[in-house]
């Protein structure tokens, strides 16, 4: 079967307030977050979209769509990239997965109906077009958790080697890297 296009859509507009400052511009082995992430989703994707808040004026090597609302949530960056996206599949990173792997995201987009999650949870994702409007809706109506408006989704469930998921959220966590 042929590749899928993929869209990459990375979420940089996090709030970070349990990390104190924008983790998106955290150094790991001398590079952000931000960049490692985008990095990885050039070498798996066709098109690549950073989604965040333009107001937080991140300084980051890349353009920033800005999401287009006042809620600090994830689903507003996927709902912004899906969007903007070319392709019919989306592959979306937080940038707070720095152990994320070429293989697991083309894992995720080959599973994707819907979408395609990990057991932990909606990010990191791939999200199909066809969960836009769900996805609209549930923004739109002011719910904001992600995980409760996949719910209504078709959803495959890839698990991926739990290490891969290590999520950063201190300052602490970036230096045990």
């Amino acid at each position: 079967m042929a590749r899928r296009a993929l869209t990459g859509v990375l979420l940089v507009g996090g709030a970070s307030t349990r990390f104190g400052s924008p983790k998106a511009l955290a150094l790991v082995g001398g590079e952000t977050l931000a960049a490692r992430a985008w990095q990885l989703l050039g070498e798996v994707c066709d098109e690549r979209i950073a989604v965040g808040k333009l107001a937080d004026g991140l300084e980051l090597p890349f353009d920033v769509l800005d999401d287009g609302t006042d809620v600090r949530a994830p689903i507003a960056g996927v709902v912004a990239g899906l969007r903007a996206a070319r392709h019919d599949v989306s592959v979306v990173l937080p940038v707070d997965v720095p152990r994320f792997t070429r293989a697991a995201l083309h894992e995720l987009a080959a599973a994707c109906r819907d979408a395609a999650v990990p057991p932990s949870g909606p990010l990191p994702g791939a999200y199909h077009r066809s969960a836009l409007p769900a996805l609209e809706h549930a923004l739109a109506t002011d719910r904001l958790s992600l995980r409760g408006a996949i719910g209504e989704l078709d959803v495959a469930i890839v698990a991926l080697d739990a290490s891969l998921l290590l999520n950063v959220n201190t300052p602490d966590d970036v230096q045990r890297l």
